[in-house]
Formats: structure tokens, sequence, C-alpha cells
């Protein structure tokens, strides 16, 4: 039902007219999109009240960049575009830096932010926050957008709606000058505007000749891996993906945020046999995966010297032989792609070597062994494994439970000792490696599906979005976040030999961050051993209610930059020194 914002006054013809502000809201709610995360300002204040008036829910942070994280995970969870909506110049761009890591890591988004007005900021006359805000965002993210009279408003999101989700999903930016938010137009006439997007990603099939190819290269393996990226998490194909994983008999190896798509303690998973399935598969496939940083760009040390071969699945063509040549490119939406390798592969596949098979079990089991005993101890303060080792359990005990997870140690180690259980319940830090992501997923995770959230964060991670706890206790949030505190960046113990002030990378000792979520009436403990952690994690899960615990790990754990230090160029002058 369209809202009406007024009556035209003029005798004789009295008619229901509509406004911007009004044509905006019922866009939105034509296209099933209920939930904004935003912060309030000029000129969206009003905006914010009137959606929240007519039923949608609009959260409100304390940054934008963190309600924009909230909307880009938002989309993960859900494939629709999460909406993040900002004031001008400062908050968008606050925001841009969420637009363009939703576009990086292919969440669907749309940040919509006022702005001044064009023919102001056109003739640079120095309007309030002015900016060019279209041709800034442009550059970072899928599509942009400006919408100058309200009866494009539907016209407007509809485009952006589409941008967002279909193909490779991403960012988009939609911009509204504040002057469009007060446009008055007939309400018929703005209702015969709005636009309901039908079939906004549609289905993209294969071509049959391209899944025969890469079943042909699959069946040839003799050491055979499959990598799931989360990409295959997103396309919500899950049934397909397992059937095929099982069914192909091959190892396979999630990437972080793919975990849970089958079990990590599945008897295919080779999570924890990482290395040797990289350096010595013949034919890798990757479902939804990309051969980046991540993946070492598909060479080098990592990969080993035996030659392979990779197969490719993958919605975006330009994707195919970015970094290596793709032997079997097979392009369309993961789940067609599956379900058709699926059908294709008949009832007489032959199960890889059990050579290979044994090979990978015996290392991963290994492995798994050697770690247990570093996850069980009960030191304090904590290290590292000690802590992961009490989440790990409760992870286990609580598989329906959403983690967020970021920092640099606290993530890269949290990565390979919590085992996931189901899919889409390990959220973090994406292709980028982006720090401040935490309680901005965390909210959204928790608003979206309405389960428990167990954040665990570094207490460097947890700087960039630590205000947004009062977001958390404000909207009642059965959010439990766990900062691993050892003092420091990477580690508390660096020293500063050439004056007072502290290390670049070391904070205040024995901060107490628990009292920050007491400050807004949330739960806050401090928990110096792991028996004392595991004990303020179930209490806090079961209780629902937002708790903030401060874990105190030793300064002196920790390496720099977690597993991914080689990326830290280091000084040949220091070494000298």
């Amino acid at each position: 039902m369209l809202n009406t914002a007024a009556k035209s006054e003029a005798p004789g013809t009295e008619q229901e007219l509509t406004d911007g502000f009004h044509l905006v809201i019922d866009a939105l709610k034509l296209n099933g999109i209920d939930t904004i995360y935003n912060v309030p300002g000029i000129p969206i204040t009003d905006l914010g009240r009137m959606a929240q008036a007519s039923g949608i829910r609009v959260i409100s942070f304390r940054h934008e960049q963190n309600a924009g994280y909230a909307a880009a995970i938002a989309g993960f969870l859900t494939k629709k575009p999460g909406v993040c909506l900002t004031v001008s110049a400062p908050g968008f761009l606050n925001g841009l830096t969420a637009l363009a890591h939703a576009t990086t890591n292919c969440f669907p988004m749309i940040l919509v932010s006022g702005s001044s007005e064009r023919e102001i900021v056109d003739l640079q006359q120095g309007d309030y926050e002015e900016m060019d805000q279209l041709a800034i965002a442009k550059p970072l993210c899928k599509a942009a957008f400006r919408v100058l009279h309200a009866q494009d408003i539907g016209i407007g999101f509809a485009r952006a709606i589409r941008a967002a989700v279909s193909g490779r999903p991403g960012g988009v930016y939609l911009d509204l000058p504040a002057k469009l938010f007060g446009q008055v137009m007939n309400a018929d006439a703005g209702q015969k505007s709005l636009v309901k997007v039908i079939d906004a990603a549609p289905a993209q099939i294969p071509a049959p000749a391209s899944v025969k190819r890469a079943l042909d290269v699959l069946k040839g393996a003799k050491k055979p891996l499959i990598i799931l990226g989360k990409g295959a998490a997103y396309a919500q194909a899950d049934e397909a993906i397992k059937n095929f994983v099982e069914k192909s008999g091959a190892p396979f190896l999630p990437m972080s945020m793919a975990k849970g798509l089958l079990p990590d303690l599945h008897p295919q998973c080779a999570g924890a046999a990482r290395s040797t399935v990289l350096k010595d598969a013949d034919v890798v496939m990757l479902i939804g995966a990309r051969l980046n940083w991540l993946l070492s760009h598909g060479k080098g040390k990592t990969w080993g010297e035996a030659p392979k071969k990779f197969i490719q699945v993958d919605i975006e063509p330009k994707e195919m032989d970015s970094n290596v040549e793709i032997a079997a490119p097979v392009v369309g939406d993961i789940g067609s792609c599956v379900s058709a390798m699926l059908d294709a592969m008949g009832n007489s596949w032959t199960a890889p070597p059990a050579d290979w098979l044994n090979a990978v079990k015996t290392k991963r089991d290994d492995n798994v062994a050697k770690m247990a005993p570093r996850l069980m101890n009960n030191n304090s303060p904590m290290d590292y494994h000690g802590a992961l080792g009490v989440l790990r359990t409760i992870i286990k005990e609580r598989p329906d439970a959403i983690l967020v997870n970021e920092g640099a140690n606290t993530l890269d180690l949290a990565r390979g000792v919590i085992d996931m259980y189901q899919p889409r319940k390990r959220l973090d830090v994406g292709t980028w490696g982006v720090m401040g992501i935490g309680m901005g997923s965390a909210i959204a995770a928790s608003i979206e599906t309405g389960k428990p959230v167990l954040c665990v964060e570094g207490d460097s991670a947890f700087g960039f979005s630590g205000m947004e706890v009062e977001t958390i206790c404000r909207y009642n949030l059965p959010v439990c976040v766990v900062i691993f505190n050892n003092d420091g960046i990477y580690r508390g113990t660096d020293k500063n030999s050439v004056n007072a002030d502290p290390a670049t990378t070391v904070f205040v000792k024995g901060a107490r961050y628990d009292k920050m979520m007491e400050a807004f009436g949330g739960v806050g403990v401090n928990a110096t051993s792991p028996d004392e952690l595991k004990r303020a994690v179930n209490e806090a899960m079961d209780s629902g209610k937002p708790t903030l615990i401060n874990a105190v790990i030793d300064p002196a754990a920790g390496s720099e930059s977690g597993r991914i230090g080689n990326l830290n160029p280091q000084s040949v002058l220091a070494k000298k020194k």
C-alpha cells in the first residue's frame, strides 16, 4: 500500500499526493527489503524515522562503516541486497569502505546516501558537505546510480537491486540528493512508477560441453582435490554441493567462510592436511573460490612441483585464467553448475585411488593428534590454543550458533582450530583480510537469522568497531563478544628503545574491555583461564544477554601478522643493525 504524504488543497482538485520519502520506503517494501542499517543525520534522518514507522526495521549504528559491514554480511546471509543508509560526504565516505569490501567479496549490498544539490555541486559553490559522491563511488562498486526526480525512484531502486544480486553479486551505490525527498507527486502516478524486480538473479546454466570437459578432467585425476569457496556458501545449494563432493570421493578443502558446507569432521575434509593436498594434488576443482592471494595465486611453493590441472566453477567468465591456465572452465551459477555435474556423473563414478585418500587421511589424523594436547591446557594467563580449544568445544556443542571472527593470530589460529558443522555459520574478514568487520557482522547475523552469535575478536581488531557494543545492548541482541586481549597488535611485549612513548604495536596494559559492555547495561566478564572462559561463554550463550568477555591472553603469545607475516616487508637496514 502506497503511503500518502498529503492531499492537494486546491478547490475541486483534491487528490492524494506522495513524496520522495514515501516512494523510497514503498520501493524497498515492494521488493521485500525489510531491514535498513544506518546512521541518522542530515538529510536522511526523517527517512529513517518514516521507514521505521512503516514497519521496516531500522538498525542505527554509531559509525557508518560498521553499518555498511552489517549490510554487506546481511547480503551474504540472505542473497538479498543489504541496505546501508548514510548521510552525505563524510558519512558516505565512511560507508564506502564497506561498499568496496562487499564488491570485493561478492556480497550484494546497496549503499544509499543523501547528497548535496547537483546544481551547487557541479558549480563547486560550497554546499553543505558538498561532494560529487557518484563519481567517487563508481570505481569502488559494481554499479552506481543517481536519482534526481521522484518519479524515477522506483526505477533507481530496481536497477540497484538487480545490479547487486545478478551475475557475480556486489556493491551498488545509489545517490539521493536532499531535494529529492521533498518532491511531491500524484500518489497514483507514484504507485505506478514503482518497480517490483522480477527474477533479479536468474539461473545461469552451464554449457553441457563444459560440464563434460570438467568431469573428464576430474575422472582422470590420480590425486583430485575440491576447494570450496565462500561463493559456494553464498549459493545456498548446500545439498547439491554435499552430494557432488561425496559422490566424487575426492578430498575437499573449505576456505574459511565455506567451512560447514560439509562438516569439518567429514571423512573427506582435508582442512587439517591443507599443505599436503595443495602441494600434492594433480587436479584441483575450484567451486566458488578464486585463485587469489588466499590460495597463493595457484603457484609457487604452496602448490609444489608436480604439474596440476585446474577446473573452475564460477559465475564470472573473466575469472577464468586470472592467475593460471584453467583446463576446464565451467561458467554459470554454482547451484546450476553443481547440479549439472552431479547429474552427468551417472551411477558408475569411480572413487579416487586409495593410496591418495589414505595419504590425506594419515596426514590429517597426524596433525589433529599433534594439535590436541595444545588445545587442552588450562594455562593462566591463557595462550591462544588453550582459549581456542574451549571455543572449539562450545561450537561443537552449539553448531547452530554463528561464529564471527577477526584479528591476526586470533583469526588465523581460530580458522584452523574451530570446526564448523553447518553452512554460513562462520563469518570473517573475507578477501581483503580487512579489520573492523566484527561488530557489524555480529549485529547483522543476529538480526537476519535470529541465532545466537559468538564473536571472537583480537584486541586490535575490536578497536575498529568496539563502540558498537552499545548498539548490541540497545537492541538487546544475543551476542557474546570474546576479546583475546594480549595488550597489543600481534603481542604486547614490544619495546620502544628511543623514548618514553609506548612501542607502536602496544596497547594499555591490563585493559578491561568487559567494563565497556557493563557501561551500556550488558554483562561484562574478565576471564583469566580456559576454565573461566568456558564458564563465561556458556552462561552468555544460555542467557542470550549481550555479553563481553575480556579473555586475558599472555602478552608474549602471538606472532607478527599471524600466518601472513611473509606479506609484511622486512627492512634490510634494520636487520643489519
